[in-house]
């Protein structure tokens, strides 16, 4: 695996190939006791294949179910009775970051991996919209015994999210007031199927509309009821593509309406997986440091909900400084 394709090639002198994976864990028995390597293309997963997998030695263990499986992947995915010890796996086999990437909605399940991270030390990377990182009473108990932490809910390498966001960013410099906007999303894989259950789509609905108001009017932002931003529904033949439809309408000079419409269509897993390389990177660097209040810097360019968000140029900007300077 090389660089190319990634945000930056190189973070605080670390490439793609200095990130070992030593540990995994999932509730699918089709993939707990297989080699790493083999369990990553076991159903339900349909992403495409893009990179040949040697075999890693690092067999996928068992965890904790808990609210992780939602009703509409009861009959797609038959979860394990019981879990591993997952605060002795950390230990002992010397991760130093764990990276939950679990379904939406997996709120308990969630909050249990963050606990694991903090009683095995280990450096926690969010990548759903549970609110860790952006939740003070977690992102104390964290700053409390010093463990890295950086979330919530990735963002895509270029998604709806960052699109849109960039579109509400161009309407803000350029004097444009942006009066209302959608982002409809439809898609194929077992994301878009579970996130056919309402009642788990709150959080996400929250994170994704926040990182494109945060910059829409010049941070003034918009009125709930003129924005409206989220997954929408499954297609099952999409497979792992995921199709979006945004539109902007707002006022230039003297009121006169200016509106944009885009449609863009990805592959989904792979559009994010390359930016958790950069927040491994990011983390491994700033912990070395002892620098683990610029994580903040690092969960705003690359979450959609951090605690404390900014533009994302001057983000990118300012952890270009700390990473290669002298």
């Amino acid at each position: 695996m090389t660089e190319d394709g990634l945000i930056s090639d190189v973070i605080g002198g670390y490439k793609v190939e200095d990130i070992e994976v030593v540990a995994a864990i999932d509730i699918n028995k089709n993939k707990v006791g297989k080699d790493l390597s083999e369990a990553i293309f076991e159903a339900p997963n349909n992403s495409i294949k893009f990179y040949d997998v040697e075999s890693t030695g690092v067999i996928v263990q068992p965890g904790k179910t808990l609210d992780g499986v939602g009703k509409f992947l009861e009959n797609k995915i038959d979860p394990v009775d019981d879990s591993c010890d997952v605060v002795e796996l950390l230990k002992s086999s010397g991760a130093e970051i764990l990276v939950n990437l679990l379904p939406v909605g997996s709120d308990e399940a969630t909050k249990h991996y963050a606990q694991c991270s903090i009683d095995a030390n280990v450096g926690f990377i969010n990548c759903i919209p549970v609110f860790i990182a952006r939740d003070k009473d977690w992102k104390k108990k964290f700053d409390d015994r010093s463990v890295p932490l950086v979330g919530d809910d990735i963002k895509s390498q270029v998604g709806a999210t960052i699109v849109h966001r960039a579109l509400a960013q161009l309407f803000s410099d350029r004097g444009v007031k942006l009066d209302h906007t959608y982002q409809l999303n439809v898609g194929g894989n077992m994301d878009f199927l579970n996130m056919l259950e309402e009642d788990r789509l709150e959080t996400k609905r929250t994170s994704k509309t926040s990182s494109v108001a945060s910059v829409a009017n010049r941070g003034k932002g918009l009125d709930s009821n003129n924005v409206r931003i989220g997954p929408s529904d499954y297609v099952e033949w999409l497979k792992d593509k995921k199709k979006a439809f945004m539109r902007l309408e707002g006022k230039a000079f003297g009121g006169v309406p200016l509106n944009i419409e885009v449609q863009l269509e990805v592959e989904d897993s792979p559009n994010s997986a390359g930016v958790i390389i950069d927040a491994i990177r990011y983390m491994r660097f700033f912990t070395e440091k002892g620098d683990l209040q610029s994580l903040d810097l690092v969960s705003a360019w690359l979450m959609k909900a951090p605690s404390t968000p900014g533009k994302d140029s001057d983000l990118l900007n300012k952890l270009h400084d700390l990473t290669h300077g002298n």
